[in-house]
């Protein structure tokens, strides 16, 4: 049975150059041109993936993407952004999307973070976390808000992503390149060192003492563990 995606974006020609394209490639695909008519179809009906653009008539990607997460659907969300528009991407990563992709962008593009974000799925990386507590600190993914002892903790999208893939994972090790694939959909700009640039900033922020971390684990060698 061929994946089943959910397209919701107003333009119909890109409606009809995406349909063609992810047709080709043997996913099911059907389409919504509002953003009221989006959020009904992937919240009553079941979908591998939706392709979520920002602008849409009646209601916004944003406010659809927040919807969908208040309503408890975890299915992988992957935002349209226009390229100056920096704050929606952030906005939506918070707001619980999976990924996002700046518009214009080139068709593999688009099909390898499709690919990206499927095999996630396949591999149970996307379960519906959306608050989580540990110590003193509160994380509400859904708000994309942290606090610790009450007072709130600025964290980035990218720090947010990790946190919730550790958490997911919790007790059991996590490699650098699990990471690399999961996280950071192996991005040419990420590396081994990226990820533990991001792991000392989350125990600099969150952990009660940072050299000596109680949550976030080193495992030599391998990666990392939450506990």
């Amino acid at each position: 049975m061929s994946l089943r995606i959910l397209l919701v974006e107003d333009e119909p020609g890109v409606v009809l150059t995406l349909s063609d394209l992810l047709s080709a490639e043997g996913y099911a695909v059907e389409s919504a041109l509002d953003g009221p008519t989006g959020l009904a179809r992937a919240a009553g009906e079941r979908f591998d993936l939706v392709i979520l653009d920002v602008m849409l008539p009646g209601k916004s990607g944003l406010e659809v993407c927040r919807e969908l997460r208040q309503q408890g659907k975890d299915v992988p969300v992957l935002m349209l952004t226009a390229k100056t528009r920096l704050g929606d991407r952030v906005t939506g990563l918070k707001l619980g999307a999976d990924d996002y992709l700046t518009k214009p962008f080139e068709p593999p593009e688009l099909l390898a973070r499709i690919e990206a974000l499927l095999r996630r799925v396949k591999q149970g990386s996307l379960a519906p976390i959306l608050r989580y507590q540990f110590g003193d600190v509160e994380v509400d993914f859904e708000r994309g808000e942290v606090f610790k002892s009450g007072a709130a903790v600025s964290l980035t999208g990218k720090e947010l992503d990790l946190l919730r893939y550790l958490i997911q994972h919790r007790g059991r090790v996590v490699s650098r390149e699990e990471l690399l694939e999961s996280v950071w959909d192996y991005n040419p700009g990420a590396s081994s060192r990226t990820i533990d640039v991001h792991i000392a900033w989350l125990r600099q922020k969150l952990e009660q003492t940072p050299q000596d971390p109680k949550h976030i684990h080193t495992v030599r060698g391998v990666g990392y563990r939450f506990s």
